[in-house]
């Protein structure tokens, strides 16, 4: 597996001041933007995207968070598992039971959210494609087709993270080693 071994000896304008509202917000800057941070298009674009999403998609915060997970699990991302089962338990306060049964493989046992989860994953796994039949149960639970294209918005949000990580390899933060997660 390919790893790269960034270090930022030349943060550009862009990324300092994205650390610098990341830092005025959290009170630290994550590992991983540190490591996008080595290219402030990724930087920029990753945050730019990620905070669109937040007020743009259609979803509420539990809702944000469940397409977040999903597509971290698809695409099995250490790090983003950790992040967004901490940013669901602290922040969005998705219950736990839907969380942990993203985070294990299971069935989410609300109804809506379940086929939330199933989208996103069907649509992360099969880079885009899914039947009409995966839409039509999406669909039936109370989302509109509108929200299927929010689920697309997420999915390249995390994919960028994701994608990454999985170069970059970013130590998990203290803040999220209590939801540290393993497929």
């Amino acid at each position: 597996m390919a790893h790269l071994t960034l270090e930022n000896n030349s943060i550009s304008p862009i990324t300092q001041d994205i650390f610098n509202s990341t830092q005025k917000a959290l009170g630290f800057v994550p590992n991983m933007y540190l490591k996008m941070g080595n290219n402030p298009a990724l930087l920029d674009a990753y945050t730019y995207a990620y905070n669109s999403f937040r007020a743009n998609s259609g979803f509420n915060s539990v809702e944000q968070e469940v397409v977040f997970l999903s597509v971290a699990f698809e695409n099995n991302c250490e790090y983003c598992m950790a992040a967004h089962s901490f940013v669901g338990d602290m922040m969005t306060k998705v219950p736990a039971e839907v969380t942990n049964a993203i985070r294990d493989n299971k069935l989410v046992p609300d109804v809506k959210l379940a086929a939330l989860s199933k989208l996103t994953r069907t649509l992360t796994a099969n880079r885009g494609h899914a039947t009409q039949e995966d839409v039509d149960d999406f669909l039936a639970v109370g989302y509109q087709e509108t929200h299927v294209l929010g689920i697309v918005a997420g999915i390249a949000v995390k994919t960028l993270s994701n994608y990454s990580n999985h170069l970059t390899h970013p130590e998990v933060d203290a803040a999220f080693a209590g939801r540290a997660w393993k497929k």
